[in-house]
């Protein structure tokens, strides 16, 4: 048993027990693996913290995509294994008795926590809320005990064959299997096989680019944006994949990085390379539903060069009054090395015209590095504008209208 959980079983006094959000998880196993000491374990349901082994390291915080790890609950008996495997969202939590003396231990183990958190946070991840308008998604229907049988329909190379980076979209029939998506939710797909230990693959995650609807209106298939990685065992095999061949599909996962459906919303858009997949779906979508929108898009999207940026035709037949396109090369042969922060500081005037509205959304998505460098444009933006970006970073969290997915 761990040190805190001994101390609290002993003075019988409740303990602060660290818990994941099953709504808000996405399984991608990165807290499990990021974990130094194995508190964190799955089932084909849910990804869960054993409060037997967990030392409050907070490891497992920052490395998560969606927050979802970032939760608590003050017990007097600890949730067990079995308790958290079965959750399909987190309990309430529950009124405790007790004397002072156990409230002042809770409020000590607080402050710490708080301590510890703040140190995890050192970016701009963090929990966040859906949009207040999003409409509500399914989350983990399918398992990997119990997964979703779909069959592939076409795949398409995105990057020319001269690019150092094979990206393809490949899109997936889902026949009559009701698998709902959400533009922003993610799905798994579980690699045929076993690992070095002999046991089969987990699934790997991937975004979904394609609208609620699918790549054509009232269909029932879905599309994703997939990067070939040299070593990748999951990526190989979906770049492989062949018209008719058979992929196990997990999910949908992630209740919280999904678009407003208010046609008033001002979206500003920032990802690099695979990044764009949901940005391309939360496009489509309005397009499709609300293509006279008053709400303005506007996307930043990075690649190293023009024939390396996934969708680069498809985005130029776009019409502006649509989505408002800013293309950043860092590799380009022509002109200065350009990232996305780069960009936002060049058109600083109308990102801060947007952030000074309370319709604005913020999405970030793409490779974690990125992260440092979009927080410190913004808040170098919002500084011209009298305001605190971490102030008001939080307040757009909060309100459900920042939103960051990094890995």
């Amino acid at each position: 048993m761990n040190k805190p959980l001994e101390d609290a079983a002993a003075l019988q006094k409740p303990i602060k027990q660290h818990v994941i959000d099953p709504e808000t998880c996405i399984r991608c196993y990165t807290c499990e693996e990021s974990c130094p000491i194995d508190a964190i374990t799955h089932d084909d349901n849910n990804v869960v913290v054993d409060a037997t082994t967990c030392d409050y390291c907070m490891a497992c915080i920052a490395p998560c995509p969606t927050g979802a790890i970032d939760n608590w609950r003050v017990v007097m008996e600890p949730y067990s294994l079995d308790d958290q495997f079965s959750w399909e969202e987190l309990p309430e939590q529950e009124e405790l008795g007790g004397d002072d003396a156990g409230s002042s231990a809770v409020e000590a183990l607080d402050e710490e926590m708080e301590r510890l958190l703040n140190e995890a946070h050192a970016g701009a991840g963090g929990k966040s809320k859906p949009p207040a308008s999003a409409s509500k998604p399914s989350v983990n229907l399918f398992t990997m005990g119990h997964p979703a049988t779909a069959t592939v329909q076409g795949n398409y190379r995105l990057t020319s064959e001269t690019a150092d980076s094979d990206v393809r979209h490949i899109i997936l029939d889902l026949a009559d299997v009701s698998f709902p998506v959400l533009e922003g939710q993610s799905i798994g797909i579980i690699p045929p096989g076993t690992d070095d230990n002999g046991k089969p693959y987990l699934p790997r995650l991937y975004s979904i680019s394609s609208p609620r609807d699918g790549e054509r209106p009232q269909t029932n298939n879905l599309s994703l944006t997939v990067k070939r990685e040299p070593m990748g065992v999951c990526s190989n095999y979906v770049c492989d994949l062949k018209k008719g061949d058979k992929v196990q599909l997990t999910g949908p996962f992630g209740a919280t990085f999904l678009m407003p459906n208010d046609p008033q919303a001002n979206i500003i858009m920032i990802c690099t390379g695979t990044g764009s997949a949901p940005f391309r779906a939360i496009t489509m979508r309005r397009q499709r539903t609300m293509p006279e929108a008053d709400g303005r898009m506007m996307l930043f999207f990075g690649a190293r060069t023009a024939d390396a940026l996934p969708y680069f035709g498809p985005l130029k037949k776009v019409p502006d009054r649509i989505l408002e396109k800013e293309l950043c090369f860092s590799r380009a042969t022509e002109g200065p090395k350009e990232y996305v922060q780069d960009r936002m500081r060049t058109e600083r005037e109308r990102v801060l015209k947007l952030l000074k509205s309370e319709r604005t959304h913020i999405y970030v998505c793409g490779l974690k590095g990125m992260e440092e460098g979009v927080d410190a444009a913004l808040a170098e933006i919002a500084s011209e504008g009298a305001f605190d970006w971490p102030a008001l970073r939080k307040q757009m969290r909060e309100e459900g209208r920042y939103h960051v997915e990094t890995y």
